[in-house]
């Protein structure tokens, strides 16, 4: 009994030390920050909420993403989905006179479909998950393009109060130049992001469901012998996901108020290295949202950076994440072998 507790203790210390590192490296990125640019005030309360409040939509998606990939599958759809989504919001709110609240019902509902049509997909005709999301993320910027292929600018009231409602914090304020106490503030759709992160972490530690995911992605063989219904738990992951998609394609709306067809190009790839960073494995099995939100904070950070320095060119980002979605990859294999080793 105590030789089976020690093993699952390493184990769990092994799938935890890629967590660990994020959270380290976050930390000792945004000290540097503090550091390097404390004039420009990258220190202020502000600045830290406003990595959340400009990847309130991608938190949501990489959680999405994360479950997806638990299981050992893949979508590379949601970036064109968010682009459909922000343009359905604006089409139907602008050009069809749509209120706020069922134009928002529709595009969740949209989110709901598109997962259940790409899980069935993947789960009972067996097809490759990178195919098919490849293929759905196809349709949706090519249905985003029929829609409109014009820039369309939310107008519509309701819309705009919700984006632009702030939440003011009784903490972390400043006096400035005129005398008058600043406080910080985030957005509703902070709230929104952070909320559907505990859903989704308890979903996944603490019910049947979650479980499930987990076995399906750790041995699918088996999950089978273990009596799991294989094919209906990649499928609900989808549909999670799907309507995941959805709500953070709602809030990234919120950020921009417009819809276009080159919208949230590459949101895809930001979501899969913000979960891999986050310690999430590429085969599936291993997996966590929190890791994930510091692996979407890793690339706030970053772009922080750049936008503090002033003089470097925005692709900077993209190059920082690839060098650190290599490395976490490669720590990745590195425990992957180490275990293949142990089990021998």
């Amino acid at each position: 009994m105590g030789n089976k507790k020690m093993k699952s203790k390493k184990n769990i210390d092994g799938n935890a030390f890629l967590l660990l590192i994020t959270i380290v490296l976050f930390f000792a990125m945004y000290i540097i920050g503090v550091i390097a640019f404390h004039q420009q005030g990258f220190g202020k309360t502000q600045n830290f909420l406003n990595l959340f409040i400009s990847n309130a939509g991608l938190i949501v998606i990489a959680a999405g993403m994360t479950v997806v990939m638990i299981t050992g599958g893949i979508d590379i759809s949601v970036g064109s989905v968010v682009a459909l989504t922000c343009m359905m919001l604006a089409w139907m709110m602008e050009n069809k006179g749509m209120g706020a609240i069922p134009a928002a019902v529709i595009v969740l509902v949209m989110g709901l479909v598109f997962g259940f049509v790409q899980g069935w997909l993947v789960a009972y005709l067996k097809l490759q998950p990178f195919i098919v999301t490849l293929a759905g993320m196809f349709f949706a910027r090519g249905m985003t393009a029929i829609i409109s292929q014009d820039m369309i600018s939310i107008k519509n009231e309701m819309f705009l109060s919700w984006a632009k409602y702030k939440i003011y914090l009784p903490f972390g304020g400043y006096v400035n130049r005129k005398g008058v106490m600043i406080y910080p503030y985030i957005y509703p759709s902070v709230i929104i992001a952070l909320l559907v992160l505990v859903v989704v972490f308890i979903m996944l530690k603490y019910t049947k469901f979650g479980r499930s995911i987990y076995a399906v992605g750790g041995n699918e063989q088996s999950a089978l012998l273990m009596g799991l219904n294989v094919r209906k738990t990649k499928l609900k992951a989808y549909i999670l996901a799907g309507f995941l998609t959805g709500l953070g394609g709602f809030l990234f709306c919120l950020n921009t108020c417009s819809g276009f067809v080159e919208q949230a190009k590459g949101f895809e790839m930001d979501a899969i290295a913000s979960a891999v960073i986050g310690g999430t494995l590429l085969t599936g099995g291993v997996g966590n949202v929190f890791g994930s939100l510091f692996g979407v904070l890793i690339k706030g950070t970053i772009e922080a950076f750049i936008t503090f320095q002033g003089t470097l060119s925005s692709w900077w980002t993209k190059i920082t994440i690839a060098a650190l979605l290599c490395f976490f990859i490669i720590l990745q294999s590195i425990f992957a072998s180490a275990k293949a080793k142990k089990k021998k």
